[in-house]
């Protein structure tokens, strides 16, 4: 079916295309305020407005980290935040209500938030927002995903993304499936490509315009209690799975790092880039934990940290755009950024 071209589709497609900049990645700052709360509390520090605000500045005015940054994800509060000079926190939008569980499954959930959300994201790009994120949360089991939980979640990405681009927004697409479990990597890959089909045949049927979205996946990888595998094995079966399931006309994919160490995170990217196959999208990084963590412990919630903590942001940061191009070379190995950050049943 023909997609939707509403009086934002240039601008959509301009936007996409940007965000999928080759050497370039997304900061997910998009943390609710409970969530960056525990991350707070690791460095004992009170979970309040101006910390919040302050970490935030940390890492959006650390010096030279944008360039190797193409989009941030920003939490509702943060986006109306401003620095210390008055400048507001306007580059980027995150907004959905979190999950609820759906009846008849076990324990899966689908995303709420759906009310007045025309109007949000339309309230939001007139604060200066270009994109926004949602994400759904599947996960693996015995008879997991279901049928139920991929197609109300697919159904609801959908929606989400032809109202985001009715109001000029490029739609961040986030169907992640949860590495918690003893599964191995083969599992991982049947549930991905069978979530990732499920998707675009949603977002086809909502007339969502392909060009003006991208996609924020999963790595496919063991589970958590599984043994670990190489990132050359990770490389190969996620990018078999997107190239099985992801259309060439969406321009980026922005990987999450779902609670792997920072180091590790950035090794598959790279592997993934150094893979010699066709890949028709931009290979890239949407991390949180995976570009935050290191960062936040170097700080550690005092001013006299700021500048080497945005030393260690800025390391980050040229780590993985240098994994988008397939040209990492280890120097951000060891110490911080190999501790593992994965959290069962992770939720913003």
């Amino acid at each position: 079916m023909s997609a939707f071209v509403g009086k934002y589709a240039e601008e959509l497609i301009k936007n996409a295309k940007y965000i999928a900049t080759p050497g370039k990645g997304i900061l997910a700052a998009d943390e609710s305020t409970g969530t960056i709360g525990k991350r707070l509390a690791s460095i004992n520090v009170d979970n309040i407005e101006s910390n919040r605000q302050a970490l935030r500045e940390l890492l959006f005015t650390s010096p030279n980290a944008l360039s190797y940054l193409s989009g941030v994800i920003l939490f509702e509060e943060t986006l109306y935040q401003k620095t210390t000079d008055g400048k507001p926190f306007v580059e980027v939008l995150q907004e959905n209500n979190g999950t609820v569980e759906l009846a008849g499954t076990n324990g899966e959930t689908t995303t709420q938030g759906f009310d007045s959300l025309g109007a949000r994201c339309a309230q939001y790009y007139k604060a200066g927002a270009r994109f926004a994120k949602w994400r759904s949360v599947l996960k693996i089991g015995p008879t997991e995903p279901s049928e139920l939980s991929i197609q109300q979640n697919a159904q609801g990405l959908a929606r989400y993304a032809i109202i985001c681009q009715e109001n000029g927004l490029v739609p961040i697409v986030e169907p992640e499936i949860l590495t918690d479990g003893d599964h191995d990597i083969k599992k991982c890959a049947a549930a991905t490509e069978i979530v990732l089909a499920a998707v675009y045949k949603a977002l086809n049927e909502q007339h969502v315009l392909l060009e003006g979205t991208l996609l924020k996946p999963n790595m496919v990888t063991p589970g958590s209690d599984s043994p670990k595998v190489t990132p050359e094995l990770i490389a190969e079966y996620t990018v078999t799975a997107l190239r099985r399931t992801v259309p060439a006309a969406v321009p980026g994919i922005v990987f999450l790092s779902g609670g792997q160490s920072e180091e590790q995170a950035t090794l598959n990217l790279d592997a993934m880039n150094k893979l010699d196959v066709l890949k028709p999208w931009t290979l890239s990084f949407s991390f949180g934990r995976a570009l935050q963590s290191s960062t936040l412990k170097t700080w550690a919630g005092k001013k006299e940290n700021v500048g080497k903590a945005q030393v260690t942001f800025l390391a980050r940061c040229k780590a993985n755009s240098d994994a988008t191009l397939g040209k990492y070379s280890g120097e951000g190995a060891g110490g911080l950024a190999s501790e593992s950050l994965f959290v069962k049943g992770y939720k913003y």
